[in-house]
């Protein structure tokens, strides 16, 4: 319930606060209200956002140097034992595969990944500095990516990957990349170049997004794991099974969602493309710091709503001894996310408190509790196998997908769709409060 009621402060911030604040100082704005509202969004409140989500991750990087310190002298010590041959000693469940074996696989990575820096460096016209942009590159990421994953893969392992601080500290990596490549690089390309450093910024931040992204899988998998006393070293193989399967699907599909919608802001995208607000920021700051074109002020901004929210969630935290937070990195998410994509975040957080009021008087809270998780993460799985599916449809159809007229989708199609959303969920979340009764009885 408080990440939702976080991310809807963050919403009223930047669109209650932001919006209209930025809207007055901006001179030439034309258009209608709406149109107006999304530049100033645009320009304005998404990096006063950007600015609170860094800080925010800072403090976050700040408080688990502890616990993250102690989890790697657990594994090198469990190492130590597997070299001194007492290894048998340890429990199954600590058994892990080889740190050896860890290294050894990383080091064979860095050869496609070098080769795909240097491709990629010769395709943006950057090709004559492709030795400094390969050997930094590598070191960026194998230093960011080692202090991204773990902390994301500390988080997702102890609370879901959906409280990972992914976001927040991806836009620290963007700056970090996009800030090198100026110190470095920018002085010796041309200006005409300068879009080839932006794209390099991109492809390196990608690399190390997807290693925190495996990180906060594998963590949140091997959580689970220990649950039931299952082996690590078994979940960790199936799990490299399991990044090679995704690095064959996820591509195509991808594509087939592009060529059915497109993505707002990218080349030939249409009235109904899809929204990427981060993946729009995350561009927009490379660009800004390597074009030198960036406001600071906005980013500051940001920084020092993040440190008073920071302030306000410690001292919420001490006065109800944790039962009430404000997770400064929700808000953050709030001001910098557009109102359409956060909206359900909170009406999700409220429902999802209103059915866990109801599971308590139930005979076994905790288990009802589960069954109302499992309910929400099968809508989730769910929307996405049918959004590819009707996405593969349109890709492949010569003729549109279109059952009714343009009218009804601007009209009836929104309270339709709404009122089918709420008896879905009323129906669904009383299906599972039977069931649970039934169960736990």
């Amino acid at each position: 319930l408080w990440v939702g009621i976080a991310m809807l402060l963050g919403a009223v911030i930047g669109s209650g606060w932001g919006v209209p604040h930025f809207s007055a100082l901006t001179a030439g704005l034309t258009g209608s209200f709406e149109d107006m509202a999304g530049a100033t969004w645009s320009h304005n409140v998404r990096f006063v956002g950007a600015g609170t989500i860094g800080v925010a991750a800072i403090w976050t990087l700040g408080k688990l140097v502890k616990p993250v310190v102690s989890g790697l002298m657990s594994a090198m010590a469990a190492n130590k034992a597997r070299k001194g041959g007492t290894l048998h000693m340890l429990p199954r469940t600590e058994h892990d595969i080889p740190i050896g074996v860890v290294g050894l696989v990383m080091l064979a990575c860095f050869v496609p990944l070098a080769f795909l820096l240097f491709h990629f460096s010769s395709a943006t016209g950057l090709g004559a500095h492709w030795l400094p942009l390969v050997l930094g590159s590598l070191l960026y990421i194998v230093v960011m990516g080692f202090l991204v994953s773990t902390v994301c893969g500390y988080m997702a392992g102890l609370i879901g990957s959906s409280n990972s601080p992914l976001s927040g500290i991806g836009i620290l990596v963007v700056i970090g990349a996009a800030l090198l490549l100026v110190l470095g690089i920018k002085s010796q390309v041309e200006a005409s170049q300068q879009q080839g450093l932006v794209a390099f910024a991109l492809l390196v931040t990608s690399v190390v997004f997807t290693v925190a992204a495996i990180a906060n899988n594998n963590l949140q998998d091997l959580k689970t794991g220990q649950l039931v006393d299952a082996t690590p070293s078994k979940q960790q193989w199936a799990l490299v099974v399991g990044v090679i399967a995704g690095s064959a699907i996820i591509p195509p599909i991808l594509d087939i969602v592009n060529q059915a919608y497109g993505f707002v802001g990218a080349p030939g995208a249409g009235k109904e493309a899809l929204a990427a607000p981060q993946a729009g920021l995350i561009s927009a700051l490379a660009q800004g710091v390597i074009q030198n074109n960036i406001d600071w002020s906005l980013i500051t901004i940001g920084a020092g709503i993040g440190v008073v929210l920071i302030v306000i969630d410690e001292l919420l935290r001490g006065t109800s001894k944790g039962k009430v937070h404000l997770s400064p990195l929700a808000v953050g998410l709030g001001i910098y996310l557009p109102t359409s994509s956060t909206l359900m975040v909170v009406v999700g957080a409220i429902v999802g408190w209103w059915f866990d009021k109801r599971a308590e008087r139930s005979a076994k809270p905790d288990s009802t509790k589960q069954l109302g998780v499992l309910l929400a993460s099968g809508m989730i799985v769910g929307e996405g196998l049918i959004g590819v599916l009707i996405a593969g449809i349109v890709a492949f159809k010569l003729l549109p997908l279109q059952l009714v007229g343009d009218e009804f989708a601007s009209g009836p199609a929104a309270w339709l769709g709404g009122v089918a959303f709420v008896v879905a969920i009323f129906l669904l979340y009383r299906w599972v409060e039977r069931m649970a009764r039934k169960t736990f009885a």
